[in-house]
Order: C-alpha cells, then sequence, then structure tokens
C-alpha cells in the first residue's frame, strides 16, 4: 500500500476455500480484496467472518487475482453493502469487473420481503373479550333478522294477496319430500331403543306393562318433536342457507333490492312460513312412528298385545301432552327457517362462504331449537303441565 493512504493492511486468507479475501483497516477506508474462484458447491468465506467487529468510515472493494465466480460472490458483496447501510459507511466497488457491478445493483435494486411481524399472545381476558363480542355481533344480527320478519308478517296480514303463497306451497313440498324418510326411520328407532331401555328396568319389577307409559310420554312431548327438528334443520334449513348463499354470490339478492323490492319479503318469509306450518306435521308424524316403534319392541319381546299396549298409551299420555308437543315443535320450525335464511342472506360472496353458511346454519339451527325447547320445559313445568 501506498504511504498516501497512511494505512494498515492485515491479510487474512482461508485455507479451507477456494476464494481468496483480504480485509484491513486502512485509516478510515476499509480495503477487502476478493479473488480466486467463487462456488456455491465450495466452501467461500462470510462478510461477517472477514469484517468482523471492525469499523471504518467506508469500505472498499477490489478484485485481485479473481478467477471464476457465480451467485456466492455477488451475495458476498449484497451482504457487505447491507452491513455498510447498517453502520452507516460508504460503499466502493468500482474497481470490480463491470458484469459483476451490474449485478450487485441489480440485487442492491431488489427489495427484501418484510418478515411478518409476530402477533402478540392474547390474555385469557383478551380472547374472551373477542368471543363476547362475536356473540353479541351475532345475536344482534340475530335480533334484527327477527324484527324485519316480524314487520313482513305484519305487512301480509295487511295484504295477503301481496305474500307469495305458491312459493310458500313449494317450500312446504319440498320439506315434506325431503325430511319425511328420515324421520319416519329415526323416529321408530328413537322409539325401539327407548322401548328396550325401558323393558330392562321395568322388567325387574314386574312393569312391563308401563314401558308404554314412559315411551308414549317420552316421543310426545320430547323426543318426537326434537328429533324431527333436528332431521329437518339438518336438510331443509341448511337447503335454505345454500340457496340463498347461492342468491347472494350471483348478486340477485342485490338485484332485488336495488329493484326496491325487499328480500325478506320476498325470498325469507314463504321459507319461514312454509317450514313453521310443516313443522308441526313432521312432528305429530314423528310421535305416531315412535310410539309404533315401542309397540313393536313391546309385543315381540315383553309379550303385550298391541291392544294393551295402546290402551295404556291412551290412559298415560293426555292431549295437553300432544297439544305441547306440537306446539313447541312450530316454534323449533320458525328457528330453522331463522337461522337457514339468515345465514344464506349474511354470508360472505365466495363458495367457501356458502358451504360455511350452510353448515353455520345447521348449528345454528340445533342451538335455537335446544334453548328454545329448555325454555318450553321450564314454562311448562311452571304452568304444571
Amino acid at each position: 500500500m501506498t504511504a498516501s493512504h497512511s494505512l494498515m493492511q492485515v491479510s487474512a486468507e482461508l485455507k479451507a476455500a477456494t476464494a481468496r479475501l483480504e480485509a484491513g483497516p486502512l485509516g478510515s477506508e476499509c480495503l477487502v480484496k476478493v479473488g480466486g474462484d467463487w462456488r456455491l458447491s465450495e466452501p467461500v468465506p462470510s462478510w461477517n467472518s472477514v469484517v468482523g467487529k471492525r469499523t471504518a468510515a467506508s469500505v472498499r472493494v477490489v478484485a485481485e487475482d479473481l478467477g471464476k465466480w457465480d451467485t456466492s460472490l455477488v451475495l458476498f458483496l449484497a451482504h457487505g453493502r447491507a452491513w455498510c447501510l447498517e453502520s452507516k459507511n460508504s460503499f466502493h466497488a468500482e474497481a470490480l469487473p463491470g458484469d459483476l457491478q451490474a449485478l450487485l445493483l441489480r440485487v442492491s435494486t431488489m427489495v427484501a420481503p418484510k418478515p411478518m411481524a409476530k402477533s402478540a399472545v392474547k390474555s385469557n381476558w383478551a380472547l374472551l373479550e373477542t368471543v363476547e363480542k362475536k356473540w353479541a355481533s351475532q345475536a344482534m344480527e340475530i335480533v334484527t333478522f327477527v324484527g324485519e320478519c316480524a314487520l313482513g308478517f305484519i305487512g301480509v296480514a295487511r295484504k295477503p294477496r301481496r305474500f307469495r303463497w305458491m312459493d310458500c306451497l313449494v317450500q312446504m313440498q319440498q320439506c315434506w319430500a325431503s325430511s319425511l324418510p328420515i324421520v319416519s326411520l329415526v323416529s321408530f328407532l328413537v322409539g325401539v331403543i327407548l322401548a328396550f331401555q325401558a323393558a330392562v328396568q321395568l322388567q325387574q319389577f314386574g312393569a312391563a306393562v308401563y314401558v308404554a307409559d314412559l315411551v308414549g310420554l317420552a316421543v310426545v312431548r320430547e323426543m318426537g318433536p326434537i328429533m324431527a327438528a333436528m332431521i329437518v334443520a339438518g336438510g331443509t334449513g341448511a337447503g335454505f342457507a345454500a340457496q340463498l348463499g347461492n342468491m347472494k354470490v350471483d348478486e340477485e339478492i342485490d338485484a332485488l333490492e336495488t329493484l326496491g323490492i325487499s328480500s325478506v319479503d320476498f325470498l325469507a318469509l314463504p321459507r319461514l312460513l312454509a317450514v313453521a306450518i310443516m313443522m308441526p306435521i313432521l312432528a305429530f308424524y314423528a310421535n305416531a312412528l315412535g310410539i309404533l316403534g315401542g309397540m313393536f319392541v313391546s309385543t315381540t319381546m315383553l309379550d303385550i298385545p298391541a291392544g294393551a299396549y295402546w290402551i295404556e298409551t291412551q290412559n298415560r299420555v293426555g292431549l295437553s301432552d300432544v297439544t305441547g308437543g306440537l306446539f313447541k315443535s312450530l316454534f323449533f320450525g320458525m328457528a330453522i327457517g331463522l337461522a337457514g335464511c339468515l345465514r344464506g342472506m349474511k354470508c360472505d360472496r365466495s363458495a367457501a362462504g356458502v358451504g360455511t353458511a350452510t353448515s353455520s346454519a345447521v348449528v345454528t339451527g340445533i342451538l335455537l331449537i335446544i334453548l328454545a325447547d329448555a325454555l318450553f320445559a321450564l314454562i311448562f313445568n311452571v304452568l304444571g303441565i
């Protein structure tokens, strides 16, 4: 080195590497010499191993006996430029070959992707607050939609001719056709299962005839309406959400609103009324099949004549029990229709949103059914029904 630079040179040669590199603090400048062959397949020195913790006002990179090189040398120089920017030093690479400078310039102009910031771990209270807000918003959606439907039914009562009765009849037919087979099977098997379980216990006391009492009351008051409602929620309620969700994706609901037609009156009210009318009918049908299932077990296993079973059922199951179950099923049907129409009309505008709305309609419908049944159980207990 010349005396004009007043620089002191410190050399560091890497024995295992095929590339030669020299670095040394030269007063206000640090000189880095690169040479030899730079290959990604061979060990090459890193910038930190050469420069280390040296401090300098500027860094100058020169080539000395530079052989063949590839991306490893470009990466080395890019790390050096980044090190200089971080330490607020100037970086000089004018003495390098032109093609190497061009590649280095292109790499320096590329924007490196920013690392994703780690989301802070939420506390239990924060998570609870998020869940509460989500439930509150969903409850507000349900209350708002119920209010819109109530206003729509008030308008129908004032002007019945404006109601889409044909659409309501079509939905009633679809609800009946899609739910009848599975309701028949499930209700009959529920009666069989209840009779089996009751027979095992009552036979120990010689009171097998009271199987008719247990099956009749359980089916008429609870199991018949609830099982029918569950099946309708999984079939008809999901169908409502899928139909309205596809209409939301295809912007058909937006077209109705643009034309000044209420989507609730045009789409939701016929479906709500249809499932509310059909639900008591399906519940009554489920009650009959459940009692027949219990009669089948009593006749085949307990040697109880069908006539005796039917008389015992009539003696124990009163009109209030039947009407109470059918009255509950009316509200179950309204809950299923509300859940299906609400999730379908509020779904996201995508295929995934339709699927999410369909599954959410089933879950919401079942949840509303259970809540309604618990509320009616409390009311009936207070009234002594």
